[in-house]
């Protein structure tokens, strides 16, 4: 059950304009076949860190992990180039972990029946500047979804399962 406020489901009402600010980057998503699943657009967020609006399809039903990992990298059908979880300061990993998390750590989402979805992730732990957590650092970074939820505790994954779709954050 995703129950972390920071992910917004989007019904249509929001347009993307509305959401990012001047600095972004749209990050192109693909299965372990090398097929396109969507989009994720990062932001800058007003209040700081990034929102995420990912828009995403043929993924399978059910709630879905989302991380960035340390790498960008996105090697097919595993995507184990994309390394851990991006942690710059060395935590813990989950959202409910008193010791995390890390800061590639993120709320599930939903994917409908039909395999799609379309949501607002938010990260206040990282950003697009030049310091240690940034999205570009070393390189840049992955977005990488799971094929099931996050427990938000269990170090160092969350027992999210396989990675299942992935995309590199460059400049």
């Amino acid at each position: 059950m995703i129950k972390h406020a920071s992910v917004i489901a989007l019904a249509g009402f929001l347009t993307a304009g509305s959401l990012f600010a001047a600095k972004t980057v749209t990050v192109s998503l693909k299965d372990s076949k090398g097929q396109d699943v969507g989009t994720a657009k990062i932001a800058e967020a007003a209040k700081g860190g990034v929102t995420i609006l990912l828009t995403v399809k043929g993924l399978p039903a059910g709630e879905h992990a989302a991380h960035i990992h340390q790498n960008a990298k996105c090697e097919a059908p595993a995507f184990t180039t994309a390394g851990g979880h991006f942690n710059p300061d060395m935590k813990k990993h989950g959202l409910d972990n008193p010791d995390g998390p890390h800061a590639g750590d993120m709320n599930n989402f939903m994917v409908g029946r039909k395999g799609k979805a379309k949501a607002l992730l938010v990260n206040t732990r990282v950003d697009l500047g030049d310091d240690a957590h940034s999205l570009f650092t070393n390189g840049g970074t992955a977005l990488v979804i799971h094929a099931k939820a996050d427990d938000y505790k269990t170090d160092p994954t969350g027992n999210a399962g396989d990675r299942i779709a992935c995309g590199t954050i460059t400049k």
